[in-house]
């Protein structure tokens, strides 16, 4: 009887150390879940004198899961990027709120050329994206012989990219913005996630 008893306990705290071991993997899982990525879940938009059209970059995004941009012979103008933070029938629609646990965003990408990526608020009504003017933003160091991974804190879009500009409110964030001002021929941007944690 006291040898059952002294089995039985090397047994139980086996038991409890698996399902410890266990609901650690499954909570790891959950909050990976909860990242949203916009290559795989939103229509990307295009505006500029780039190769590709909208639907070309959104059929190689399907099947490759890669957004990818190069700006054509003669790039007159800026090239813009950009896509909703909530999928949209539209490069406009209703800003997201994400919650206080969200602090960043991790975007993986190849680039030939520094991009500013901006963060673009929701207007006042609550219906769509604010145009016009600046918006929140950091650079994207330009690495163009290899895909990069950087984990971005909310803290750092800062009005006009600047210290001391206004933060960027994340309980009104509509849509992401790629931005290359000065583009060459040729010049490339690829992206192979952007992930939001939420």
């Amino acid at each position: 009887m006291k040898d059952q008893k002294q089995a039985s306990i090397p047994l139980f705290l086996l038991l409890i150390i698996s399902c410890c071991f266990l609901f650690g993997f499954s909570s790891k899982e959950n909050k990976q879940k909860l990242a949203l990525d916009l290559v795989k879940n939103s229509t990307w938009y295009i505006a500029g004198p780039v190769v590709e059209s909208q639907e070309t970059i959104n059929k190689v995004r399907l099947e490759n899961g890669i957004v990818k941009v190069t700006a054509n012979e003669n790039p007159q103008g800026e090239i813009e990027l950009n896509v909703m933070i909530t999928p949209s029938d539209s490069n406009d629609g209703k800003p997201t709120n994400l919650s206080e646990d969200s602090k960043f965003v991790s975007i993986t990408y190849k680039s030939s050329h520094l991009i500013k990526l901006q963060a673009r608020e929701g207007n006042e009504n609550g219906t769509g994206c604010v145009h016009g003017g600046s918006h929140p933003r950091v650079d994207l160091s330009a690495s163009p012989k290899k895909f990069m991974t950087v984990k971005i804190p909310w803290e750092s879009f800062r009005q006009d990219g600047l210290a001391n500009g206004k933060l960027l409110n994340i309980h009104n964030l509509c849509k992401f913005n790629f931005v290359n001002y000065n583009p060459v021929p040729g010049a490339s941007l690829e992206i192979k996630s952007v992930l939001i944690q939420n």
